[in-house]
């Protein structure tokens, strides 16, 4: 019976790909950062009261919420989709390609939106067969802004749902191609922002100065050194320094340096390790050359994506049912990026669940979050089937 549905909506889903495609360019066009999407929160809006769902707006965030009861009692499954682009110049060339100067969906959350509207017409379709309801979760500020937990404020679990389920593409992946796994699936991410603060002075006499230069130097490569002597390399952890900033000209030692990275983890306690390790040994470096250090943790912190591993093989079993098991992947690792999802998942158990997208005919696929990252569109039917059939299963 459920095989036999998952055709069927997988037939349906492969119907919709002229609306489903439509409304991704669409968004794709028009891109939006952070918390306040109004462009993108219309677009939905208006689609969903075109289906007839009814559905109701952030109070302070961009955010929409979408409602479907069944007409038979059963338990309520969210499906989210987030929503934000990233602050990137496109280059990919496509005629519908960013008309937003220095900003682009390179995350592919343009298609999350389509695929969950795409699953939303579906799911009305088969309004009569559903049991219990559905809500349809459009979350803006996924990247970085924390957008998950304002949803959560605002009372998106209130109560929680039985279950929530979260699709996003990956082009490194074959298309078409659904996998997820059990346990932890994606990292926690923190970021760190290090200020050492010297003596400027002439460059021609640095024993005058207190050059904060190789001192961030040092802390650099003693911060590397120190994950791997510090964290059990069956938890790990991964610390990248991205932005060092010091400096006017070539020969004056300035003042100050800044150190700017992340740090990702797959458990809470090397997380909090990890922050520690930071603090300590960017005090002990810049003690040693005289220099004064401040480090803090400005950006929102987003905790371990922790798929519930009962709902992450309900995913999988669905998948197999949807499009063959040749097309489904258990994980064997979880993947070092983060998602605020995990926000969610401490709340409702459920899954993050990944869809390859990797366009047909490049050997080596721009990844996510470049901006020159591509679509294979034909992929997206099957993520919105699979988001109908984890509200339609039992």
């Amino acid at each position: 019976m459920a095989m036999t549905k998952g055709l069927q909506l997988l037939s349906e889903a492969k119907d919709l790909d002229a609306s489903v495609i439509e409304i991704r360019r669409a968004i794709h066009a028009h891109p939006e950062l952070g918390l306040d999407l109004p462009v993108t929160q219309k677009l939905i809006l208006d689609r969903l009261d075109a289906l007839g769902v009814p559905a109701t707006r952030g109070a302070t965030i961009s955010s929409v919420v979408g409602h479907i009861a069944g007409t038979q009692p059963g338990p309520t499954t969210l499906l989210r989709a987030d929503m934000d682009a990233l602050a990137l110049v496109e280059e990919t060339g496509l005629p519908f390609a960013s008309a937003v100067q220095g900003v682009m969906h390179a995350c592919g959350h343009d298609a999350h939106v389509a695929m969950l509207l795409g699953a939303a017409e579906l799911l009305m379709a088969h309004r009569h067969e559903l049991r219990g309801s559905v809500i349809l979760a459009f979350q803006p500020g996924e990247e970085g802004a924390g957008g998950a937990r304002r949803m959560l404020e605002e009372g998106l679990m209130q109560p929680s749902p039985d279950r929530s389920y979260a699709l996003h593409v990956i082009t490194n992946i074959p298309s078409g191609l659904i996998a997820t796994r059990g346990g932890p699936m994606m990292a926690s991410a923190d970021e760190f922002l290090i200020t050492l603060t010297g003596r400027g002075g002439h460059a021609s006499a640095p024993h005058e100065a207190r050059d904060p230069i190789p001192v961030a130097a040092e802390l650099v490569l003693a911060l590397q050194v120190a994950l791997t002597r510090s964290v059990n390399v069956f938890d790990p952890a991964v610390l990248t320094v991205g932005q060092i900033e010091a400096g006017t000209t070539f020969n004056i030692i300035p003042e100050v340096a800044t150190i700017r990275g992340t740090f990702r983890a797959l458990s809470e306690e090397t997380r909090v390790k990890v922050s520690d390790l930071v603090n300590r040994v960017a005090g002990g470096i810049a003690k040693a050359h005289g220099a004064e250090v401040d480090v803090s943790f400005p950006m929102e912190s987003y905790p371990v994506t922790v798929n519930d591993p009962e709902g992450a093989g309900r995913a999988l079993q669905l998948a197999r049912l949807l499009v063959g098991p040749d097309a489904v992947q258990e994980m064997v690792t979880p993947v070092m990026g983060a998602e605020d999802f995990s926000y969610l998942l401490q709340v409702s158990p459920g899954a993050m669940i990944f869809l390859g997208v990797a366009p047909p005919g490049v050997d080596d696929p721009a990844p996510n979050h470049s901006n020159r990252m591509l679509v294979d569109e034909a992929a997206l039917h099957r993520g919105v089937a699979l988001y109908a059939l984890l509200a339609l299963a039992d």
